[in-house]
C-alpha cells in the first residue's frame, strides 16, 4: 500500500460485512470505530486491534507484537493493541471474525474518565 490512507481504505473494504465502521485521525495514525467504539488503529502502516485476556493469546500464538513506541527511557508496549497477522487481513471472512471479537472487547471495556486540563 502506498500510504496509510490507502491501507485504511483497504482495511475498511475488507470489513464491509460489518455496518458502522468509520475512521478518524488518531495520534499520528488512524483510529477505526464501530458505532463509536474504537476497536483498531493503523499506525506506521500496520493494523492493530484491541485485545483482552481472552483474545490476546491468538495474536501471541501468531507471533504478532503489541503496539509499541519509543520513549527516552526505552520502548513502551501497549498490550491493549496487537498487530493483525497479514494472512488474517487478506481473508475477509476470517478478518471479519477477528474484528467482531475486537469490537466486542472495545464495547465492554469501560471508558476511562477524561483528565481535567490545568488552566
Amino acid at each position: 500500500m502506498a500510504d496509510n490512507s490507502e491501507f485504511v481504505d483497504y482495511v475498511i473494504d475488507q470489513l464491509d460485512a460489518i455496518p458502522g465502521i468509520a475512521s478518524a485521525r488518531f495520534f499520528g495514525g488512524t483510529g477505526l470505530t464501530c458505532d463509536s467504539a474504537q476497536f483498531a488503529m493503523v499506525m506506521g502502516g500496520s493494523l492493530y486491534m484491541v485485545v483482552d485476556d481472552e483474545t490476546r493469546p491468538k495474536y501471541e500464538e501468531a507471533k504478532m507484537p503489541p503496539f509499541s513506541y519509543q520513549r527516552e527511557k526505552g520502548r513502551i508496549d501497549v498490550r491493549r493493541y496487537y498487530e493483525v497477522p497479514p494472512e488474517v487481513l487478506e481473508d475477509p471472512a476470517e478478518f471479519t471474525a477477528w474484528a467482531e471479537k475486537s469490537i466486542e472487547v472495545a464495547r465492554r471495556t469501560p471508558k476511562k474518565p477524561r483528565r481535567k486540563r490545568k488552566t
